[in-house]
């Protein structure tokens, strides 16, 4: 059945069938459940195109990724956020566009997709410090989503969803100092990226609380990989005064501290604590019935989720003041943590 047949079986014109199936606010109440009632009867799916011209919109979300990130698109963080997202696309009759370019191309693909109308709005990954990105997509108007902050940028002015990073590695710091730990190694994230830099602020506000000195040896940034998570581990273990316990940005960096701990002969939970931030990925777990790792929680699926509401909310009512999500971490107590050994 296509919308003329519908139109016609409902006795309504064309125009007010198709605004009763986009959430038009003029069209009442009423009206729109007896439409969709009959779409969902007759199995009356809308015409992308036909949709798109008699909308203004394209019924499509883009996210753009960078080569030097191309294995985002492998990641667990990253495959989770987009299935979270994917919900809502699919609820809403969206496609998604995902685009990799050279680095140097990122600002010329965003021109691209806002001179060729393909997609409605975008999600950008991954912010920078004062990214430059999100004052381009607000030169252009295309409307956008960070998953993240842009740290000196005004984040008052555009929408985010983003994770209370320093918070969360204040309070796991916190707990490993609450544990007897002074030698306390941070396998950080590339710091050059909003999320890592505030996990350092939170690790460093929690060791100046209890007044031991932050040392540079201990402290680690890099791709979150779990090769850099074994060679780290192995480079601080071979210090003079190793650490006791050791905070991963990852679930995955934690895989590498696990074989160096165990290549070193050293028991996890015992020798050396562990505490990692696994973001509750859907096909990584932290155990099943219990969780494995002591860890920082936090939904990467459910912050997909909701980022794209926020951006199927700013395509349709543009005008809209910019909306503002902070997550909360848990933390979730497992069987990689003990006391400082002594001595």
């Amino acid at each position: 059945m296509n919308l003329k047949e519908l139109s016609e079986l409902l006795g309504l014109s064309q125009t007010t069938v198709s605004r009763a199936l986009n959430g038009y606010p003029e069209v009442s109440e009423k009206t729109r459940k007896k439409v969709e009632a009959a779409a969902k009867q007759h199995n009356y799916t809308p015409n992308t195109r036909a949709r798109g011209l008699a909308t203004g919109r394209n019924h499509a979300v883009g996210h753009v990724i960078p080569l030097s990130t191309e294995h985002e698109v492998v990641n667990p963080v990253f495959t989770d956020f987009i299935a979270g997202a994917s919900e809502v696309y699919s609820r809403e009759n969206y496609d998604m566009h995902l685009t990799v370019v050279p680095d140097a191309s990122e600002s010329d693909a965003y021109r691209k997709i806002a001179a060729k109308g393909s997609v409605d709005g975008v999600i950008v990954h991954g912010p920078k410090d004062d990214d430059p990105r999100i004052k381009l997509l607000r030169e252009i108007g295309m409307p956008f989503v960070v998953h993240g902050r842009s740290g000196s940028t005004d984040e008052q002015q555009y929408s985010w969803v983003d994770m209370n990073n320093t918070r969360a590695f204040e309070r796991a710091t916190q707990f490993l100092l609450d544990l007897g730990h002074r030698r306390i190694g941070l396998l950080n994230g590339l710091e050059t990226m909003d999320f890592a830099a505030k996990r350092r602020l939170g690790y460093r506000a929690a060791l100046e609380q209890a007044g031991v000195p932050e040392d540079d040896a201990l402290c680690y940034s890099s791709e979150m990989t779990e090769e850099y998570g074994f060679s780290a581990t192995t480079k601080m273990l071979a210090l003079e005064s190793p650490p006791t316990a050791l905070l991963a940005s990852s679930i995955i960096v934690g895989f590498g501290v696990r074989r160096a701990l165990d290549a070193a002969d050293l028991k996890i939970g015992k020798d050396v604590s562990l505490i990692i931030h696994d973001d509750d990925l859907s096909y990584l777990r932290n155990g099943n019935s219990e969780p494995i790792y002591t860890a920082t929680r936090s939904s990467v699926r459910q912050a997909g989720r909701i980022c794209a509401e926020i951006l199927m909310d700013m395509i349709v009512n543009p005008n809209r003041p910019a909306q503002h999500v902070l997550l909360d971490a848990e933390l979730i107590i497992g069987h990689t943590t003990g006391p400082a050994p002594q001595g």
